[in-house]
């Protein structure tokens, strides 16, 4: 077989074509300039928080809400754009929302108010959650089923890589030549990224079968919703901390706030570098790579909290704290997608619900703590209770997945 194969697989369940070599890469590639361009606009409006506010006329608290709308979107547009979207090609359905979003931050570019941006915002979250959702299946059908958790991760990686040179980058650009910046080249990669898909990746029918009835029986499993709350309430730690990231580098670490840039490049590597594990992770074992995650997030939020006025341990642990929550997602992924196997279209796009209502609650209690006056510490320690919250449902999760195993195989 040339390095460039390709392989027609098919099952009861799934009709994929298996890709190899520079064949394989260019689609992998392809899908994660999505994940780049998602994670561009998430997370780039955190860094830019204070210059957005004066721009606005808000406070740095309502800046989060921004941030809530967004996550907001995300919530309601995973489920019901997947549903929707059951019975279309995942190609095409990928397609349909990559352009989708790329039209959605267009829109907040031209977002002449604080009114009006909250409700652009909303609309650029509807196709993310559907669109990862999609797109780790669709990547998942390119490599054999012990390659899954990788291939997963190669989807996310968009995201770690967007935090290492997309947010960066367009936060300097933000602070040089106007915020606003980055909904443009939001856009111009939407754009880029539906060429590529279009041009790369392989047509992948829908499930067979599929329909909005049978994508909703996902919503019928404890399973489901067990890893969803895991989710939500360890992941909405870490987003109580990395939302006010900024203030939080310029008011307790001392930081220029000229520096953000550098800092959330430390972090976006770190967020490569736990993609990277985090998918191997998940290939060894799905429930273990999700306990690992949520035990460090514990350990160094505490630690972020107690050293965030210190430099050098500040800038360690937002490399660390980037790489664990980039393990947790590959396996909380899989945990979804192995909880509804008849409906994992839908199954996948609720880890990006569950992720980002993590995010809108995070940011919220974040403001919480802030607006009563704890100081900017505060939402370090908060994040640390609400992770070994999220460990404790892990652990509980696993429990229920090996009680459920353990009588099937009695059946």
């Amino acid at each position: 077989m040339n390095s460039d194969a390709t392989v027609i697989v098919k099952n009861p369940a799934i009709q994929s074509t298996q890709l190899s070599g520079k064949a394989l890469f260019l689609a992998v590639v392809a899908l994660a300039m999505g994940g780049f361009g998602i994670g561009t606009t998430e997370f780039t409006i955190m860094g830019l928080m204070q210059e957005g506010a004066a721009d606005l006329g808000v406070s740095n608290p309502q800046m989060g809400l921004l941030i809530s709308a967004y996550a907001l979107g995300v919530v309601v547009g995973a489920p019901v754009l997947t549903a929707l979207g059951a019975k279309v090609a995942r190609k095409t359905m990928v397609l349909w929302l990559m352009a989708f979003f790329t039209i959605a931050n267009l829109s907040s570019l031209l977002a002449p108010n604080y009114e009006s941006m909250l409700v652009s915002r909303f609309l650029a979250g509807l196709p993310h959650g559907a669109y990862f959702g999609i797109a780790a299946i669709l990547a998942g059908t390119l490599v054999p089923a012990s390659m899954r958790g990788r291939a997963i991760a190669w989807v996310m990686m968009g995201l770690a890589v967007a935090n290492v040179l997309g947010v960066p980058f367009v936060t300097f650009l933000g602070q040089s030549y106007g915020w606003r910046w980055m909904f443009g080249i939001v856009g111009i990669v939407g754009a880029l990224t539906w060429i590529s898909i279009r041009t790369f990746v392989p047509y992948s029918p829908a499930h067979e079968g599929a329909s909005i009835r049978r994508e909703l029986t996902a919503l019928r499993s404890g399973q489901v919703w067990m890893a969803m709350l895991t989710g939500i309430v360890g992941f909405g730690g870490f987003f109580a901390v990395y939302s006010y990231i900024s203030p939080i580098l310029t008011g307790v670490t001392g930081l220029d706030i000229k520096t953000i840039p550098v800092v959330l490049g430390i972090y976006g590597v770190g967020m490569v570098a736990g993609s990277l594990i985090g998918g191997r992770l998940a290939d060894w074992s799905v429930h273990g790579s999700i306990y690992v995650s949520m035990a460090a997030m514990v350990v160094f939020m505490v630690l972020f909290g107690l050293l965030s006025s210190y430099v050098v341990p500040t800038l360690i642990i937002m490399f660390i704290l980037g790489a664990t929550g980039s393990v947790l997602v590959p396996g909380l992924q899989a945990l979804l997608m192995d909880s509804a196997p008849h409906a994992q279209s839908l199954a996948a796009s609720l880890n990006h619900s569950a992720l980002n209502v993590a995010n809108a609650l995070g940011a919220a209690l974040g403001a919480a703590v802030i607006a009563a006056e704890f100081g900017y510490r505060a939402p370090a320690f908060l994040g640390a209770g609400l992770a070994v919250l999220g460990l404790l449902l892990a652990l509980v999760t696993g429990w229920r997945a090996n009680r459920i195993e353990a009588q099937a195989a009695m059946r």
